[in-house]
């Protein structure tokens, strides 16, 4: 009896040795790169964004990936959501309940100011999964051909970047992992950018500002609050 088998997972089969060693090093060159940025060219080389964002693009034209691959297209939309927004709501109801009880949390009207920044803070939590998902953990996932074994690494690789914010680590390794399992089976990851907008807003109102620092990570965590 035949079954279904992704297309990264038929691209993956039998790739050379050489060519796995290759993706392996591109792999730890991009993410190298993001740490340094994060921790030092945002400063010193602000620009230095844009040559990370070539080095990425270009390994799809030379990996050949489809926008369905990549998790960009419409397919599989509703069933990645059908997955994605349940496991949101299971989680967060109890925050959010626990947080208007203890008045942690008082629901206003979002004037325009808080729909531009939600807007703003929604497109980058996109990147993020493009990248987390699109990029490295389809290839990861054509290295190693285990689908837990990426999802793992993808979430370390995650929470890593978030270093060293607490709260964002503990939550970021988390929900990366729950998150490339659902991409592995559905791979579209505009739910999944859907869900960590809203959660991330919602961990980023209830923690503690003294951990939490405004949702900073690398040396801007220990500069909050200094003028």
């Amino acid at each position: 009896m035949g079954t279904a088998t992704s297309e990264t997972e038929v691209l993956s089969r039998g790739k050379p040795g050489a060519a796995r060693w290759a993706t392996s090093i591109e792999v730890l060159a991009v993410f190298a790169g993001i740490l340094a940025y994060i921790w030092r060219w945002q400063h010193s080389h602000p620009w230095a964004w844009v040559g990370l964002a070539a080095v990425v693009a270009a390994s799809h034209v030379i990996h050949r990936d489809s926008w369905k691959q990549l998790g960009l297209s419409a397919a599989e939309f509703r069933a990645s959501a059908s997955m994605a927004l349940p496991l949101f709501v299971i989680l967060a109801v109890p925050l959010v309940t626990y947080a208007l009880l203890k008045h942690v949390l008082v629901p206003e009207w979002p004037g325009p100011r808080a729909a531009l920044y939600f807007g703003g803070y929604g497109a980058w939590c996109a990147v993020q999964q493009y990248l987390a998902q699109s990029y490295f953990f389809n290839r990861l996932e054509s290295i190693l051909d285990n689908r837990h074994l990426s999802a793992a690494l993808v979430a370390l690789m995650f929470g890593g970047a978030h270093i060293p914010n607490p709260v964002l680590m503990v939550v970021t390794t988390g929900a990366a992992f729950l998150f490339s399992e659902i991409f592995a089976m559905h791979r579209n990851i505009w739910p999944l950018a859907l869900v960590q907008t809203v959660g991330g807003a919602l961990v980023g109102a209830l923690a503690p500002a003294s951990l939490i620092h405004n949702m900073r990570v690398g040396p801007g965590y220990f500069f909050y609050g200094i003028r």
